[in-house]
């Protein structure tokens, strides 16, 4: 086998993203042929080298696991939660191998959730500037003026995740597709950014009451709430593609 940088053997391994293997690298948590590497341009080969992260043995690559799940309302986007609320994971019964989420629905959201334990991937469709189409039925309190949704659909400025500064939302589409004094609108956004669409409307003075992904890409939502499927190869030189 080729030597590679570590962050990406560990990618490749399924236990994170390439992001995440960096942090683990900087911080002392991995180490080769028994000597703890804290530089990232630290190469290994995996088939060789005595890889061990957190002090377990790293097993070269497994095989690649890619799910399309249907998460409900009232579970956590993430492996594991301090305060004890049931996450995606609890849902992934008969999954064979360790998956992650690829970005984030929050508590109260539902929808299209895809996971998988490649990392590149992962990391690539998680970056806001992806471009991948994301698109999401959303019910709002109140109804919104036309010269609101003009707003939105040219970009509007919303606070970052951190809140510590502002960032201007790429164009999206949107189109009623209810309408009523709380209506319902199909939206489409080609980012990912932390509870972006709740954002944008509070910013045009709309409270989002609900929010379910329905389409990913050329992935569309097909299985019942609570359930998931694992994606067939043409759909996952699809994602592959569009994460080029």
């Amino acid at each position: 086998m080729p030597v590679e940088r570590l962050q990406k053997i560990i990618a490749a391994a399924g236990v994170a993203s390439r992001r995440k293997a960096e942090e683990l690298i900087t911080s002392g948590r991995v180490a080769v042929n028994g000597q703890t590497v804290t530089e990232l341009g630290t190469k290994a080969d995996a088939e060789r080298d005595h890889i061990r992260v957190n002090g377990k043995l790293l097993h070269g690559p497994e095989r690649r696991i890619y799910l399309l799940l249907n998460k409900p309302k009232g579970y956590v986007t993430t492996v594991s939660d301090p305060e004890g609320r049931p996450t995606v994971m609890n849902l992934l019964s008969g999954v064979k191998g360790r998956v992650y989420p690829i970005g984030r629905l929050d508590y109260a959201s539902e929808g299209l959730l895809l996971l998988t334990n490649d990392g590149t991937l992962a990391e690539k469709l998680m970056k806001a500037a992806s471009h991948v189409p994301k698109t999401y039925l959303v019910k709002i309190s109140g109804k919104p003026e036309e010269s609101a949704l003009a707003k939105l659909r040219a970009g509007v400025s919303i606070p970052s995740g951190d809140g510590k500064r502002r960032v201007r939302t790429a164009p999206a589409k949107i189109q009623i597709i209810k309408d009523a004094p709380n209506p319902w609108y199909e939206v489409t956004i080609i980012e990912g950014r932390n509870r972006q669409i709740r954002r944008m409307f509070e910013q045009v003075g709309h409270h989002v009451e609900k929010i379910k992904r329905v389409r990913y890409g050329s992935l569309e939502l097909d299985v019942p709430p609570g359930r998931y499927r694992q994606l067939k190869p043409p759909e996952i030189a699809k994602l592959l593609a569009s994460a080029r």
